[in-house]
């Protein structure tokens, strides 16, 4: 199975680089992990709504080039539905059994993602009701993801 993260942003701090690359070691037994970070769009210090959708859909093409055509795409987005762990190990697992071997996960920047990107969902996907810095959501979305690996294989690390 390939799982494919597009992140707007990059990794900075080394405690962040460092958690990453753990998961991303883990992740190894279970997949191939494809990362690509799309650079964010520079805004001013308070910027107004037009400018942020304008930098928004700039992202958003960027993204949206990144993205393989039979893959099952999922944004991270406030709207979208949560999962438990159990629940999102089903749906990596219904998804490769029903010939889905490519899901695409998307993580906006401090604005979010735009329209453009959430439309072509196959599901929308919130972490949590609170509100995570998004350079911390690669990071829970790498650990949910080899949580959900190991669910599947029945691994004590879950428990």
């Amino acid at each position: 199975m390939v799982i494919k993260i597009i992140s707007v942003g990059k990794l900075k701090e080394k405690y962040f680089k460092d958690a990453f690359s753990e998961y991303e070691k883990r992740l190894s037994a279970f997949c191939k992990l494809v990362c690509e970070e799309v650079e964010q769009e520079r805004l001013p210090e308070e910027p107004s709504e037009k400018e942020i959708q304008k930098a928004l859909g700039a992202e958003a093409d960027n993204i949206l080039r990144k993205i393989p055509h039979d893959s099952f795409v999922v944004p991270l987005c406030i709207e979208g539905k949560q999962k438990t762990s159990e629940e999102f190990a089903d749906m990596l697992s219904r998804g490769s059994a029903s010939g889905k071997n490519s899901f695409t996960f998307i993580i906006g920047g401090s604005f979010g993602l735009s329209d453009k990107v959430k439309n072509i969902a196959d599901l929308k996907l919130s972490m949590s009701e609170m509100t995570f810095p998004h350079r911390l959501a690669k990071i829970m979305l790498a650990e949910q993801l080899y949580r959900a690996f190991s669910i599947s294989a029945n691994r004590k690390y879950h428990k």
